[in-house]
């Protein structure tokens, strides 16, 4: 793997560091930083002619830094590795911003993710890795490069069920170290995975099925979804469950939180129909707005590193929030994606 390059910008070089420890290679050294007047300035410090790179920077706006910000950056560094004579240039984005705005919703609303696609391949990058899109055909059809979106429901599973995915004879190795404190192997019955819209049942019912195969089940998990109308960007509304719930334990399952209104909703109208939300599970976490105070009510809270969440209030989070690693299936993605004959598809089993 000598021809492999991991960069990490700004925001992303801890998990990048991690990546880069599971694939046994330092990160590569850049330069990063701005001119008086905030112009981006970013460059390689190390020689990548004839390279394969992988970009790592996850597009969410952080304590220093905001999506713009990030994504211009890229952009900038992907040009420069191009004209440096890199062989072939992968970002991977851990949370890929303006994945949301996928369609026309309205008169002369942008399709933001397609004019993302349109800009990374413009400067030169040829593949984009990325985890949990909100729209996978959406994502799929904006981008004319190559893609991949990995899936966390292996990682949900794992850390909820309590019990191991397998062994690493095939070059997969365990999705987390750690479980849940008291696990679905204990009390495997009156399951149910509750997607908050209908657009999320295909996501939900892959993670039931990757549930039940933990559990030793078969059809025993029920999937249903929140009839829910979006108001606004950040307002939804809704109080009906396509399906039933009455005396189920029930897993809420969503690609990403944002101001967390249409997780309270959903916890509400779960009880109102005779059932209890048993934890909450979502790949991204940007907790804006008012999401402490939507959230407030959730017991178990479970979501990904692909963002930090900074904006929780950490006080009211202890022994309610727990942050599963996603470092080494990134690492796993880029070792099959850089060597020649390797599937992306096993990581998705």
């Amino acid at each position: 793997m000598n021809n492999l390059r991991i960069f990490g910008l700004d925001g992303s070089r801890k998990f990048a560091q991690r990546v880069a420890r599971y694939l046994d290679l330092p990160l590569s050294r850049h330069v990063e930083k701005y001119f008086s007047d905030k112009e981006a300035y970013v460059r390689s410090s190390v020689n990548v002619r004839g390279c394969d790179i992988y970009v790592i920077s996850s597009l969410y706006t952080d304590e220093v830094q905001s999506v713009g910000e990030k994504f211009t950056k890229l952009l900038f560094f992907i040009g420069s590795l191009v004209d440096a004579s890199a062989r072939r240039i992968t970002v991977v984005a851990p949370y890929l911003s303006y994945s949301r705005q996928d369609r026309k919703t309205e008169s002369r609303a942008p399709i933001s993710i397609k004019y993302v696609a349109q800009c990374l391949k413009a400067v030169g990058a040829g593949r984009v890795l990325t985890m949990d899109v909100h729209s996978l055909a959406a994502f799929q059809n904006a981008f004319h490069i190559p893609t991949d979106s990995l899936e966390a429901k292996n990682l949900f599973a794992d850390f909820l069920c309590g019990v191991d995915s397998g062994d690493e004879s095939d070059g997969v190795p365990q999705a987390v170290d750690d479980h849940i404190a008291d696990p679905l192997i204990s009390d495997p019955t009156n399951l149910a995975v509750l997607a908050p819209d209908s657009g999320g049942m295909g996501r939900a019912r892959r993670f039931r099925n990757a549930l039940e195969r933990r559990l030793g089940l078969t059809n025993q998990i029920g999937v249903v979804y929140l009839d829910k109308e979006r108001l606004t960007g950040d307002e939804v509304t809704g109080s009906k469950i396509v399906g039933s719930v009455d005396g189920k334990r029930v897993i809420i399952l969503d690609d990403m939180i944002g101001s967390g209104s249409t997780i309270g909703i959903s916890a509400s109208t779960v009880e109102n129909h005779g059932g209890h939300v048993w934890a909450v599970c979502a790949t991204h976490g940007l907790f804006v707005g008012r999401s402490n105070e939507n959230l407030s009510k959730i017991r178990r809270l479970v979501i990904t590193d692909t963002i930090q969440p900074f904006r929780l209030d950490q006080s009211q989070w202890k022994d309610r929030l727990s942050i599963i690693p996603t470092a080494m299936m990134f690492a796993q993605a880029i070792r099959r994606t850089h060597e020649e004959g390797g599937s992306i598809s096993d990581l998705l089993k």
